[in-house]
């Protein structure tokens, strides 16, 4: 649990007016002082999270956030991070004042999350200083249509509460829970083709292929682990054929060449595409690069924050196959981490990672951006297939999908 990817937790998140109690609420919930608490307003000026587990929902995350009625210049930053956290939200909570009741601004959140699709409670805190009936708790049901509780996170009374009412109300979509899953039997054999290169780190697998093999494991397949030289020996020594090969995309070409055309194959990224988001749009996205020509602009999109190397797949390589495909003279910019454009807008071309290090929530935010701004988006593993001509074998396992192009 403790080692559990922030990405594959269930995002709680906890948002209200200064003081209302966010930050003593986060603390009663993991029995922690993982928040500063105090009775000035704007304690909290940054988004605040921590890992646990809430049973029976298993790993979560609880992030903190600052007040939303927050004012002048950095206060006003501060309420943008905050709106942001709904990005990955998968249940929010509105912490309330009892005794101040629900706010204009409430009702404005509340309004927010209805509209987002996104569970929500609203929470009346410091029951301790004024004692909520019941009677007003049923108006404000029936005005907001959300459920609602009462509690003290000071005096920790109702908390246990409010964990059964997250549980009870929180969306979980089992789909997001299967990478490779769907495609494989118990027994089958699966070839995973795992490069060792300047990026990889030192002493473990990065976050993909240690999930893709834990799939296979909970599927009761078999995970047979090779570096791209040594897939050509591995191939001829199985005892059986593998359903299926799973490659990083940097040597789609190699392993493509190498692996028989009788045998599924795909890469990493293509399917954390779907685990992620909505592979037929980003299939759809891969056109574009077609019409791409001198003084397009493509953004690149890097999910996680690392130390570029010389041969860094976002702002190296990609760039060199665009350009290298294209003909032409393309302006890139790349974003990372957290940080992703309001305004996307001037790009021609969005290419996205394989999004490892996001949750769906902030992948399907994405993917909502760039669809209702129509410009078009696919990522790393789609473009890599794409531009060395294999990407209709790559999605051979998804027929469905393959129809699209």
């Amino acid at each position: 649990m403790n080692s559990t990817p922030v990405a594959n937790r269930l995002h709680i998140s906890i948002f209200g007016r200064r003081n209302a109690g966010k930050s003593t609420l986060i603390n009663a919930l993991t029995n922690q002082e993982v928040a500063v608490v105090s009775d000035i307003p704007g304690t909290t000026t940054d988004p605040v999270q921590k890992t646990m587990e809430l049973l029976p929902l298993g790993p979560v995350v609880i992030i903190d956030t600052p007040g939303f009625d927050d004012d002048g210049e950095l206060g006003n930053l501060r309420v943008e991070k905050t709106y942001k956290v709904l990005r990955k939200t998968d249940i929010a909570l509105l912490v309330v004042d009892a005794k101040e009741g629900i706010t204009s601004s409430d009702r404005e959140f509340v309004k927010m999350v209805i509209e987002k699709n996104i569970p929500a409670i609203v929470v009346f805190n410091k029951t301790d200083n004024y004692d909520i009936k019941q009677k007003e708790l049923n108006i404000y049901i029936r005005e907001l249509n959300i459920p609602v509780c009462k509690i003290s996170a000071k005096s920790n009374v109702g908390v246990e509460e409010l964990k059964s009412s997250i549980v009870q109300n929180v969306k979980i979509d089992k789909s997001q829970f299967s990478i490779v899953g769907d495609l494989i039997k118990p027994g089958d054999f699966v070839v995973l083709v795992t490069p060792i290169d300047e990026a990889a780190p030192k002493g473990r697998l990065i976050l993909p292929q240690q999930q893709t093999i834990r799939d296979i494991l909970d599927s009761d397949a078999v995970a047979i682990m090779t570096k791209e030289d040594g897939l050509g020996e591995v191939l001829e020594n199985l005892s059986k054929k593998p359903s299926i090969v799973i490659t990083d995309s940097q040597v789609f070409s190699k392993v493509a060449a190498i692996t028989p055309e009788d045998i599924l194959l795909t890469s990493f990224s293509i399917l954390f595409a779907r685990y992620k988001g909505e592979l037929s749009q980003l299939v759809m996205g891969i056109k574009k690069i077609d019409e791409l020509k001198s003084g397009s602009k493509v953004l690149i999109v890097e999910g996680c924050t690392h130390k570029c190397t010389a041969n860094d797949i976002g702002r190296v390589k990609i760039p060199e196959w665009i350009r290298k495909f294209s003909g032409e003279k393309i302006e890139f910019d790349w974003a990372d981490g957290t940080f992703y454009p309001k305004e996307i807008g001037k790009y021609d071309l969005i290419v996205h990672c394989g999004a490892c290090m996001l949750n769906k929530q902030e992948m399907s935010f994405r993917l909502d951006l760039a669809k209702n701004c129509s410009i078009p988006i696919t990522n790393y593993g789609m473009l890599i297939a794409y531009v060395h001509g294999i990407l209709h074998r790559a999605l051979g396992p998804f027929p469905s999908i393959l129809r699209l192009l």
